[in-house]
């Protein structure tokens, strides 16, 4: 590692830390505690490589960062933050960051940066207009439009910021609830095409014989009230939700219009722009599809130009308490009573799978807005309400990683336990049939939003007897929505 590194920290711990570590690096270093001090040094032209906190005693290094970029454009500046929401990552790629690192971080990782800044030469993002990016903060200051400071989020902040200034197409995947459209509308609203519409569509929730008229509108309704979401989202975003759910023709249509940028209506003889960027979401696995031919594999190319897979809550269980105490003071801003929840309570919720992800904990707090009587909600109504919920059967619960033979004894032997010598006469085989022949064909339609051909296939048994069985066992289907 060749060069001079600037470290710009007011802990004097992390100071020494990195300075000793880029040294052995065969880095030469200075370092420094304050802002105005970074500031002389880059005017005199001291450095090759920038190491910086946000935050110290005399300032807040972004607020400088535009400046260096006018002094000195090919300096990269790597920004370190406790603050490590997605707005600090945002605000660092728009006044012109190299690179954001939260903190608490991972030194090799800030070595490697440090590396490459020093001996590759980069093309740098160009800083956003100030008055624009203030703006931007101002107004989304009150609500960030994702919660979470565990490392599994950073890396999603990390490339979101990079996304902000392209007009790539995105591809999100992750598990119903993670919050996918969330993400495109951040994507959108905090992007290059913000001053247009963002507009979705769930093609799961559509039948398959009107998709293509969703998208690109009719001939036979003129003007405006004829079109459709391509013509809609002109200049602005088109988010295509559960796109693993398009059928093939319409799959083919779609590429074709993103190969050319051009569309008719259906029915229609006048050839349109298609001027939108087009982010697509699914919970499924699309290389999956792809190899069993009912996704094109061209348009996943097409779609996957830069993937953003979102983790399951189960694996940034440390969110938790952050999630919790926003969708209370939601709640709150929503004319709910405010409340307050407690450690002991935040700590059962942490210890929950959450299958649902982030819109299950979301409900739930939602839940409790309106049912606790207490301003301060604690862990004994926690535990009620999550032994309540509808997925909870109110059997012994299973440990994690039990097989579903072993939790079937748990509750077979509980039965028995409880009933002791009076057994019933008989019909306990069909009845645990049934008690798991119920749950098992439900929670697959709610898997498949209710397309019961999928379904089917899933379980690997006959559409008819899928039928027969909805029929017998009073399961309600809706398509395009998740049922439990």
């Amino acid at each position: 590692m060749e060069g001079t590194v600037i470290v710009a920290d007011d802990d004097r711990t992390i100071r020494t830390v990195l300075s000793q570590a880029l040294t052995r690096a065969g880095a030469r270093v200075r370092s420094t505690g304050t802002v105005s001090t970074l500031w002389r040094w880059i005017e005199e032209g001291e450095g090759d490589c920038v190491v910086t906190d946000v935050m110290m005693p005399d300032g807040d290094a972004l607020d400088i960062l535009p400046a260096i970029k006018r002094k000195r454009p090919d300096l990269p500046v790597i920004v370190m933050s406790a603050q490590n929401t997605v707005m600090t990552a945002i605000r660092a790629t728009e006044v012109g960051a190299y690179e954001y690192v939260p903190k608490p971080f991972d030194l090799r990782e800030v070595l490697s940066q440090v590396n490459k800044a020093l001996n590759r030469q980069r093309r740098l993002y160009q800083p956003q207009e100030e008055e624009a990016a203030a703006a931007a903060r101002a107004e989304d200051s009150q609500k960030l439009p994702l919660i979470g400071r565990s490392p599994a989020m950073q890396e999603v902040y990390r490339i979101m910021a990079r996304l902000m200034i392209t007009d790539l197409g995105v591809m999100i995947a992750g598990e119903s609830g993670t919050g996918k459209e969330l993400v495109a509308r951040a994507l959108h609203n905090f992007g290059q095409r913000k001053g247009g519409q963002f507009v979705a569509i769930n093609m799961a929730s559509i039948p398959p014989d009107m998709i293509e008229t969703e998208l690109f509108g009719t001939a036979a309704t003129p003007g405006p009230d004829g079109a459709g979401k391509f013509e809609q989202a002109g200049g602005g975003t088109l988010f295509l939700d559960e796109v693993g759910d398009m059928p093939l023709d319409a799959q083919t249509r779609l590429l074709r219009v993103l190969q050319d940028g051009k569309f008719t209506r259906v029915g229609g003889r006048e050839t349109l722009t298609a001027d939108a960027r087009i982010i697509a979401a699914t919970h499924q696995d699309l290389r999956a599809l792809v190899n069993e031919g009912k996704f094109r594999e061209d348009l996943f190319y097409r779609l996957n130009i830069v993937p953003v897979r979102l983790p399951p809550l189960r694996d940034r269980l440390d969110d938790i308490p952050d999630l919790a105490r926003h969708f209370l003071r939601q709640a709150e801003a929503e004319g709910l009573p405010r409340h307050l929840i407690s450690k002991e309570a935040l700590e059962i919720l942490r210890k929950e799978q959450w299958p649902g992800n982030v819109r299950e904990l979301e409900n739930l707090m939602r839940r409790l807005a309106v049912l606790c009587p207490d301003e301060i909600i604690s862990a004994t109504v926690v535990e009620q309400e999550i032994k309540a919920r509808p997925s909870s059967s109110g059997a012994p619960q299973p440990d994690q990683g039990q097989r579903l033979g072993q939790a079937i004894e748990v509750h077979l032997k509980r039965y028995f336990d409880l009933h002791g010598d009076s057994l019933p006469p008989s019909g306990l085989y069909e009845r645990i049939l049934k008690e798991v022949e119920l749950p098992l064909i439900a929670l697959s339609l709610s898997a498949t939003r209710g397309n019961q051909v999928k379904t089917a296939d899933l379980l690997g048994i006959n559409r008819n007897t899928l039928r027969k069985k909805i029929q017998e066992l009073d399961i309600s289907v809706t398509r395009g929505k998740k049922m439990m």
